[in-house]
Formats: structure tokens, C-alpha cells, sequence
């Protein structure tokens, strides 16, 4: 039996072709319904990712158009579609990773994507926390699984997915070399976890070699991109781990392999949030891994700037300028 709804209408954030920030229009769309394994959730607040940055331009392809952006969010489940067992009307969710479809108050997602949000973690913080948090928990446990001891470089590390990591580093024993852009972002990831900032990447493998005695680093987690590119390769160890997981500066240009040899034997990774929770089993794992860690005080989220879905618009300008710290929450 199909459930009848209040309301029928939802508001949504959409871009009906790619282009800057003015691209995202607000407008009223028909409220949907969840069919077989899916959920209806509507949202108490929304996380705001660089990746929809990518969406919006064109960098990353979206399945239509017009098209709901946003692929972070949680709130409480509405109704659920035939087949759905694991949550039910006024769950707690939270979800992170495609489809796209989170800016806006109401939406449907396949159930199996909703993880429940545990007694102690607030809304506005499970919803920017699952996204940049299960980044950094398959970066840090599988990606390259970090040992107590190692020293790693943190890119962006005033960032959302950077103070997490510099944090949860911390936690396992390991010392994070934070690169930021400015002296204040040094002072952030510093007070976040981090033994070192740098500021900029034209001096990092020097201090990089000065802080581990000439040993250089095992891994380098690059969110940024082209500019940092040869930087980061320069810090690793032979046989050192590049993750390029972002690309906020612009893509990386095409690599000749034989660059990495010449480095050391180096090996270079694009991890994804689509592959590495994409079975059930493993998003359960990352979440819990995530929850842990925030629960038990060890990794703060620290949500530092807030808009209403309304002006996703004036969230974008921010995020492409490097004016934000931190995580973003959109508001419905």
C-alpha cells in the first residue's frame, strides 16, 4: 500500500547544467517514495564535500540533468520500500557515497547505504562526519594501514578529511606532517593531532627529510592535487605509498610510471569511497571503526561553518576559496 504523505512537495538544491556556484538552484520537487530496498529519509542536516564541487563543474560525470546534488547527509527514515529489514520509521541514519540526491530535505537511497547514527553523536555532526571520516578510516586501515611509529604527510590538514586524519594518526601512534596553505591552517592542524605543519609544498621534502632524520615518509595523502603532485612524491621512502584521493588544485596530469621507479620503486593509489565500502560488511566496519573513534573523544569533528541548504550556493564560493576549516553542515 502506497503511504499517504503531509506534504507532497520536497525542496532541493539542483543544477540544471554544469557551471560556478550560480549553477545550484533551489526550487520545489515532488516529494518521492521509496520503492523495493529503499528508504526515505528526511534530512536534519546535510554535508557539504569538495567532491560536489567536482559535480557541479562538470569534473566528475552525473548520471542526468537536472540533477539533485550531494552525497552526505542524516536524519530520520520517513517510510521504507518492500524488502527493507534493517531500519524502519524514526531510525536515526546517516549515509555517505553515492547516489547523489543529499541536497535536499527529502530523499530516497538505497536503504543498504543507511548506517544507524549510535546514542552520543548529534545529527549535524554524523552528517559531516560519515563522508570525510570513512575516508580517513579506509585510508588510514586499508588504503595504507598505518603502525605506531610511521611518519606520514597529511595534505590539506586544516581540511575536513585532513584534521580527522591527523587526529586518528595521533591515535594509533604515528606522527602526521600536516601541509596547509596558510600560518592559522598551521595552527589548526597542530592543535589537531599534527607533530609538523608546513606551510606550502616548496620547502616539503626538505623539511620532510629534516623531521625523519633523512628517512623521508611511507605514505603521503594528497587531497590537492596537480600543485602538490611532485611534492608529495618527493617526501616517500622507497617503496613509499602516494594516495592521491582528491584533486582541490585540479587533476593530476597524466604520470609516466617511470617516474615512480626513478623515485624508489614508489607505488600510486586513487582510492575511492565507491569501491572500499562497497559491500555491506565493509561500510559497517568503516562506520564502526568511525563511531569509535568519535565516541571515545580520541577524533573530534569540528563542524566550523554553517548555511542553510538554501545558500549551498555561498557554501561552494567558500569551499573553492580555501575559506573553510574543518566540516561544512548545510541546513535544510
Amino acid at each position: 500500500m502506497r503511504r499517504k504523505w503531509e506534504f507532497d512537495v520536497s525542496e532541493a538544491v539542483r543544477i540544471h547544467a554544469h557551471g560556478g556556484a550560480e549553477a545550484l538552484v533551489y526550487e520545489h520537487v515532488p516529494l518521492p517514495e521509496p520503492g523495493p530496498g529503499e528508504a526515505l529519509v528526511h534530512h536534519t542536516a546535510i554535508g557539504l564535500n569538495f567532491i560536489d564541487v567536482y559535480y557541479r563543474s562538470g569534473l566528475y560525470k552525473v548520471p542526468h540533468l537536472p540533477v539533485t546534488l550531494g552525497m552526505e547527509g542524516a536524519g530520520t527514515v520517513s517510510a521504507v520500500g518492500p524488502g527493507v529489514g534493517h531500519v524502519k520509521p524514526g531510525d536515526r541514519v546517516a549515509y555517505a557515497g553515492g547516489p547523489l540526491g543529499a541536497y535536499a530535505t527529502d530523499r530516497v537511497i538505497p536503504a543498504d547505504r543507511l548506517v544507524l547514527i549510535p546514542d552520543g553523536i548529534d545529527d549535524r555532526t554524523a552528517a559531516t562526519m560519515m563522508m570525510q571520516g570513512m575516508t580517513a578510516a579506509y585510508l588510514l586501515h586499508r588504503t595504507y594501514p598505518v603502525r605506531a611509529g610511521d611518519w606520514i604527510v597529511v595534505h590539506a590538514a586544516a581540511g575536513g578529511v585532513g584534521l580527522i586524519l591527523c587526529q586518528w594518526a595521533r591515535q594509533l601512534g604515528a606522527r602526521a606532517i600536516g601541509v596547509v596553505s596558510s600560518p592559522g591552517k598551521a595552527e589548526l592542524a597542530l592543535a589537531n593531532g599534527a607533530v609538523a605543519a608546513v606551510v606550502g609544498y616548496g620547502s616539503l621534502a626538505a623539511e620532510v627529510k629534516k623531521l625523519t632524520g633523512g628517512a623521508m615518509v611511507p605514505v603521503v595523502y594528497d587531497s590537492v592535487g596537480k600543485d602538490s603532485f611532485t611534492a608529495s612524491l618527493d617526501c616517500l621512502a622507497p617503496l613509499g605509498m602516494m594516495v592521491t584521493y582528491g584533486a582541490a588544485s585540479g587533476p593530476v596530469p597524466p604520470v609516466d610510471p617511470a617516474i615512480l621507479g626513478a623515485r624508489g620503486s614508489l607505488f600510486l593509489t586513487r582510492p575511492s569511497l565507491a569501491h572500499y565500502p562497497a559491500r555491506r560488511a565493509d561500510l559497517e566496519r568503516y562506520a564502526g571503526l568511525l563511531f569509535e573513534v568519535v565516541r571515545n573523544g580520541a577524533v573530534k569533528i569540528s563542524v566550523n561553518q554553517e548555511f542553510r541548504l538554501a545558500d549551498a550556493a555561498a557554501a561552494h564560493r567558500a569551499i573553492e576559496a580555501r575559506a573553510t576549516t574543518g566540516s561544512t553542515v548545510l541546513i535544510p
